[in-house]
């Protein structure tokens, strides 16, 4: 129940912003401090490690609790679609790592080396060696664009190459060269990867954005949209699939199943996607690439990921429910790392902290814990500029809508277009304090 109403407060969002924030500082529930002196690190001081870092300061007396992360910046990630659609300037979406952690955290502005869950211990870039009671890994995805042949990060932004997910200046880039291809017209060349992925909605909602910037333009007649999907469906969820597939068809866009990127050719302009028919190249004047991914080195060589799924991408072995590893019991995963069946977004995190939160501290005093995560996750799928629909579904891929009969799903409508556009930010923040 509790679960319930807080889902609804963080929707409550899209009615206004001043709601939005006293919603988010009320939904988390008060909960007696813990007095402990355990050891807790967390490494990655993003979207689920700094909202935990927040979480954990205010609820345990006496952890200490140690944060490893090099980045200065904190970015704001789902905000790089509005961006690379030419809607907020790069700067929406940067701010300070040390603004949102607590001053009773210890930030060591290194990134993680080695994980040694036998010994505990976590040795940073210098060669610190931290030990541990309890170890966190939030350190979100590595963006592996050298395994795509002839693409690097430097590309981006020339000769029609974009990218919406490298860095707030990247998506940037990109609206420049989405904004030149819907006034000149060509082929624009959609794609996502075969491997798991952040937000597995953005490459969608940037195929309806590039759309609807060519049809408001006048230039939809002198464009031509290919959107090649890794696998036999546009979306995990079936439901969503078959209304992203009506959509698809509806807007004339050309649809190839089972191509997946394998290289670049800049110069020529030409894509080589791998199919089941072997090798075939797609020309295209615009383009956003988006690489395969994977969990960072530091986790993938290390003995937490899973030997038998997602092999090669290093995703934590934890029980779906928990978020507590299978074999390292004192070992917890939250974000994009945690290897679960779903959940790689913002909203995702904000959902499986509270769980983390609450099975640490079980284990700390000794019992068992209550809170466990279903899956959820929210994808607010723009299908134009001021449309969208707000998919909510589980692990069974049901979908959850936190309003039924106020906000339908598959609707595209102006209230889950401002969910996005203007009210998530604002939740985000409140999550990053440790309040949502």
């Amino acid at each position: 129940m509790a679960f319930e109403i807080g889902r609804r407060q963080f929707l409550t969002a899209a009615l206004g912003s001043s709601a939005l924030t006293y919603g988010a500082v009320r939904a988390r529930p008060v909960s007696a401090q813990v007095a402990t002196s355990a050891k807790i690190v967390i490494i990655g001081a993003g979207a689920a490690g700094a909202s935990l870092a927040n979480r954990l300061s205010a609820r345990l007396d006496g952890a200490e609790i140690t944060i490893i992360d090099a980045r200065k910046r904190h970015l704001y990630q789902p905000g790089f679609t509005l961006i690379a659609a030419g809607l907020k300037p790069s700067g929406y979406s940067v701010s300070g790592t040390s603004d949102w952690l607590p001053r009773s955290v210890n930030w060591i502005e290194e990134g993680a080396a080695e994980i040694d869950p036998e010994a505990k211990t976590v040795t940073t870039d210098s060669g610190t060696t931290v030990g541990y009671d309890y170890l966190v890994v939030a350190a979100g995805l590595k963006l592996n664009y050298d395994q795509i042949e002839g693409m690097d990060v430097s590309l981006i932004g020339k000769d029609g190459i974009g990218s919406v997910y490298a860095s707030p200046e990247a998506a940037e880039a990109t609206w420049r060269q989405m904004d030149r291809f819907t006034d000149e017209g060509g082929v624009g060349l959609f794609t996502r990867p075969a491997t798991e992925m952040k937000c597995a909605g953005a490459p969608l909602k940037y195929t309806f954005l590039t759309d609807d910037y060519a049809r408001r333009k006048g230039n939809r007649g002198k464009t031509e949209i290919v959107y090649a999907a890794h696998s036999k469906s546009l979306f995990g969820v079936p439901i969503v699939n078959e209304k992203v597939r009506m959509l698809y068809d509806e807007r004339g866009f050309d649809t190839r199943y089972e191509h997946v990127m394998k290289a670049i050719d800049p110069g020529r302009k030409v894509a080589t996607f791998a199919t089941p028919e072997g090798d075939q190249e797609i020309p295209f004047d615009f383009t956003n690439v988006i690489p395969p991914m994977s969990a960072p080195d530091v986790v993938r060589n290390s003995p937490l990921p899973w030997a038998d799924k997602w092999v090669g991408e290093g995703y934590v072995e934890v029980d779906p429910f928990t978020l507590r590893h299978r074999r390292y019991p004192e070992v917890f995963a939250a974000g994009d790392v945690a290897g679960v069946p779903k959940g790689k977004t913002a909203a995702s995190a904000k959902w499986q902290v509270p769980v983390v939160e609450d099975q640490l501290v079980a284990q700390i005093e000794g019992r068992e814990g209550e809170e466990v995560y279903n899956g959820y996750t929210s994808c607010p799928l723009i299908t134009r500029v001021g449309r969208a629909m707000l998919i909510e579904f589980d692990y069974d891929n049901n979908l959850v809508p936190s309003f039924p009969g106020v906000i339908a799903p598959l609707e595209e409508l102006w209230v889950s277009w401002l969910m996005k556009e203007i009210a998530l930010k604002a939740t985000y923040n409140a999550m990053l304090r440790g309040r949502a």
